[in-house]
């Protein structure tokens, strides 16, 4: 599994130019340049040729860059994927997503370009059937992780919108559980409403309570959320560091279990407590 931070995961419209530059300097840790919904049909064949070229001369520093293309089954998906490759893209987001057929396919045509040989490659869990598939596709070649399409899932299931997700939660579990037993990432969905704080903070730690390893993003001014909530707290790497303390004492008193705070710490709590060190220590640097 990639362990660089993914709390936030910022949409970027491919065709916009001032954006592009713009998300040189944002702090977030990964970015979806977006030439399917975010680009009208007109302005397709100059985003992709735009994102290309910045893509090549732009320095976006640590960001994890992923490019969403459009499907290959539409009349831009190939053209999208013949010049974005000329930048050599970390990786592919894959919309629309329904089995691995359709990763195995982007696969087949990533191998064969020598400029692609190490593009990794997303899905966008956003229908049922992909929901129903999501083992198979985690499963697929070259995945890295997970984008949640909550906006288009709830279209699909006909779903009435409510601030607790509940409609949702299989659906997002589903794709969590498919993820996490392959060892990607898994991305929880857009919250559409960008300038309710309160309304974005609580989905964010509901996300992070859930699994999910950060959180896809529409607008900048959404960023300090996301990007507090999924990081650990201060109170969470404390006690991470005593949790391995206790432990390690135990173990050099020939015994298997440490007691902190009242608590049980076993083996299994010393890895999640590693984990968030090491999510600390990437977040640092």
């Amino acid at each position: 599994m990639d362990t660089r931070p993914f709390r936030s995961v910022l949409y970027i419209p491919g065709s916009k130019e001032r954006a592009l530059h713009k998300a040189t300097t944002l702090p977030t840790d990964a970015i979806i340049f977006d030439l399917e919904d975010a680009v009208a049909i007109d302005e397709k064949p100059r985003a992709r040729r735009l994102l290309a070229d910045t893509l090549q001369d732009l320095d976006y520093g640590p960001r994890v860059q992923l490019v969403r293309i459009n499907a290959l089954n539409t009349e831009w998906g190939a053209d999208d994927l013949d010049v974005i490759s000329a930048a050599r893209p970390e990786a592919i987001l894959l919309p629309k997503v329904d089995s691995a057929a359709h990763i195995e396919d982007l696969a087949r045509r990533l191998d064969a370009r020598p400029e692609t040989a190490d593009t990794r490659i997303w899905a966008m869990m956003e229908s049922p059937l992909g929901v129903l598939n999501a083992l198979d596709i985690a499963s697929a070649p070259r995945m890295a992780g997970f984008i949640m399409g909550t906006n288009d899932l709830a279209k699909d299931m006909g779903l009435r919108y409510r601030a607790d997700r509940m409609p949702l939660f299989t659906s997002l579990q589903m794709g969590l559980l498919a993820a996490k037993a392959r060892g990607l990432v898994a991305v929880d969905g857009v919250y559409n409403a960008f300038r309710d704080g309160a309304g974005l903070r609580a989905e964010c730690e509901q996300g992070r309570d859930m699994g999910f390893d950060g959180k896809t993003l529409i607008h900048p001014s959404q960023l300090e959320i996301a990007n507090t909530i999924f990081a650990p707290s201060s109170d969470e790497i404390d006690t991470a560091r005593r949790q391995i303390d206790a432990y390690n004492a135990a173990v050099a008193r020939g015994e298997g279990v440490a007691v902190l705070d009242g608590k049980i710490v076993e083996n299994l709590h010393i890895v999640t407590a590693k984990q968030i060190l090491a999510k600390a220590d990437a977040l640092a640097s």
